[in-house]
């Protein structure tokens, strides 16, 4: 297991193949999806090849990341940042099980991983967006230190940007 960082409760690492079966359980769950836009996958086949298909780590050297608990070795969900060449930004994202939520996990590994991508990464700047209705992913946002910039579209609905910059 390569660990890219790591918090007091977690371990963050690269996602691969192996997580098939937790990320398309993650992805089957409709509350999970509710604001994403996302779609969930047919089969845990979909989850394999589009696991098997991710090459961010290759292209940017970082990306979303798997959320490993330390205590039992449990997939939690994941979290990490995204390149999107299309407007050179980068966005910090998560995606928690429900079972699992309201127990401060993405403050905690967002808040990490806005900590790589400025300190290892050498980032400026990282956003994180959220459909407007998203009152939980804004609040994480909010905690990790982000500010409001922009209303913006996300598929089609309302959402919020946010951003922070480095120090």
């Amino acid at each position: 297991m390569k660990t890219i960082l790591e918090t007091s409760r977690f371990f963050l690492r690269e996602l691969n193949t192996n997580d098939a079966e937790s990320f398309f359980a993650l992805n089957a769950n409709p509350n999970v999806l509710k604001y994403t836009g996302d779609k969930a996958f047919n089969h845990i086949d979909d989850a394999r090849d589009f696991l098997q298909n991710y090459k961010e780590y290759e292209k940017y050297g970082f990306g979303r990341w798997a959320i490993i608990s330390k205590s039992n070795q449990e997939f939690v969900g994941w979290c990490g940042l995204k390149f999107h060449p299309e407007t050179d930004e980068v966005d910090l994202g998560f995606r928690i099980f429900e079972e699992f939520w309201n127990q401060g996990i993405a403050t905690e590994t967002a808040k990490a991983c806005l900590d790589y991508g400025f300190s290892v990464l050498k980032l400026q700047n990282i956003i994180g967006r959220a459909m407007s209705e998203n009152k939980a992913s804004i609040s994480v946002l909010e905690k990790c230190g982000m500010q409001f910039s922009k209303n913006i579209l996300l598929d089609g609905q309302k959402a919020v940007q946010y951003s922070i910059s480095k120090t």
